[in-house]
């Protein structure tokens, strides 16, 4: 099985709770974590990049949905609104992952999803609001 990257949102009574450590002893899922905001008393955000064979990963995902996850594809929750860009290309040197080029072609700003890891550095830094993160 190819890596999955995900976005799951917990609610706050799930944040002390072993979620990855599941993943990896039931389910016998490899995991790398791309960005987590989990506080104390808090709803918590942990994208993931899951690797294990399709029946664990699938029981793993079910796993999580069972104790109240919200469990996302990565690719849905940025975007780009090629309406309001206007090449300026201020969020390119920002992105760690080079999700955000300049086409040498057509000097557009090209967004590639799956090279995204939602750090949200683009969606700050863009001052037309292009980029989005939608939770």
């Amino acid at each position: 099985m190819e890596r999955i990257k995900i976005v799951l949102h917990f609610p706050k009574q799930m944040v002390d709770q072993p979620i990855v450590y599941k993943l990896v002893k039931d389910f016998n899922l490899a995991f790398n974590i791309l960005k987590a905001e989990i506080n104390p008393n808090e709803e918590g955000l942990l994208v993931l990049e899951l690797k294990g064979n399709e029946t664990n990963y699938k029981k793993g995902i079910e796993y999580l949905k069972s104790e109240g996850v919200k469990v996302q594809p990565l690719s849905q929750d940025v975007s780009m609104d090629k309406n309001c860009c206007v090449e300026c290309t201020v969020c390119i040197p920002l992105c760690p992952t080079q999700a955000l080029v300049k086409d040498a072609k057509t000097e557009e700003v090209k967004f590639f999803k799956d090279k995204c890891i939602v750090c949200g550095m683009c969606v700050k830094a863009c001052p037309y609001g292009a980029m989005k993160i939608e939770f």
